[in-house]
């Protein structure tokens, strides 16, 4: 496996990976849960946002970086954090890895690279977030094993 940094032709392969990841959740989870009027408003062009937000997730200069995890020259995975220099403060955005390579200890690579350069950049701590519903469990127990404290946070929705 090999961690490199991320370079745009890329980013097709990234979104495919993204929309995989993280499909179940919107659609199997998130929407039951909520209901399609709040879906609709909420995450109804999910596919759409990530479209968007992933194109600006790598930029050096604003101190954002994507890290790709490449085996046999196809795309296993990625992370992409941020770093506040001013709060000394970094962010893990986004951890996806394609469900064949999950349990292989990737998602710890990528996150040990990303903890890495954080550190390098003058990050003291680093914040890494996710859902509080059942399809986001593995992904909490991930992140307690890397030594994270789960911050107990709660967010409701109503229909009116």
């Amino acid at each position: 496996m090999d961690i490199r940094p991320y370079v745009s032709s890329d980013l097709s392969a990234l979104i495919d990976l993204t929309i995989d990841t993280f499909g179940p959740f919107f659609e199997e989870s998130f929407r039951p849960l909520v209901g399609e009027l709040i879906f609709a408003r909420q995450h109804g062009d999910w596919r759409g946002d990530y479209r968007k937000q992933l194109p600006g997730l790598h930029d050096p200069e604003q101190h954002k970086y994507v890290a790709v995890a490449e085996q046999d020259g196809v795309l296993a995975g990625y992370v992409a954090w941020h770093v506040d220099l001013r709060r000394e403060h970094g962010t893990i955005e986004i951890l996806a890895v394609d469900s064949e390579q999950r349990r292989s200890n990737l998602a710890t690579t990528l996150c040990e690279h990303a903890f890495a350069a954080m550190r390098a950049a003058g990050a003291r701590y680093v914040e890494i977030g996710t859902g509080g519903d059942a399809f986001h469990a593995p992904a909490r127990a991930f992140y307690e094993s890397l030594g994270c404290v789960k911050l107990p946070v709660a967010v409701y929705f109503r229909e009116l």
